[in-house]
């Protein structure tokens, strides 16, 4: 998959996640879902009481699915971004364990972490709100 503009036009809305269809992988072999950017999009600009925030969406092909994880970031100080919330990410992949049994919610949690922590999400964010990395 290949990386769009961050301009809001032609930015796909984060939560269209929840509208793709579910995709189902091993959780031992979630590291080789290979995630791009697909946008981040800055939803609040900074003013005199408080910093920015929006929303990034990242995305990989499986063999007949798009897999796809997004989350809301908040700027906590200038150039040093996070996770909003950490539980709210939203995705459409199903990983399941050894005997095919999907994940409960927290160790998807868990895995999904991972996954986003390994991403240059961050990078990503600062160039949507054009400041240096």
């Amino acid at each position: 998959m290949n990386s769009t503009s961050t301009s809001p036009s032609t930015l796909t809305p984060a939560w269209i996640v929840y509208a793709w269809a579910p995709v189902l992988w091993q959780a031992r072999s979630a590291a080789q879902l290979h995630l791009v950017h697909l946008g981040t999009r800055v939803l609040t600009l900074a003013d005199d009481d408080g910093y920015c925030s929006g929303q990034t969406l990242w995305a990989g092909q499986s063999d007949d699915a798009a897999a796809g994880v997004a989350w809301d970031w908040v700027e906590i100080r200038e150039g040093v971004v996070a996770m909003a919330d950490p539980f709210g990410m939203v995705t459409n992949i199903r990983l399941l364990d050894e005997q095919g049994e999907a994940l409960s919610q927290t160790q998807l949690a868990v895995q999904l972490h991972q996954l986003v922590h390994a991403l240059p999400w961050q990078h990503e964010v600062r160039l949507a709100l054009h400041r240096p990395c």
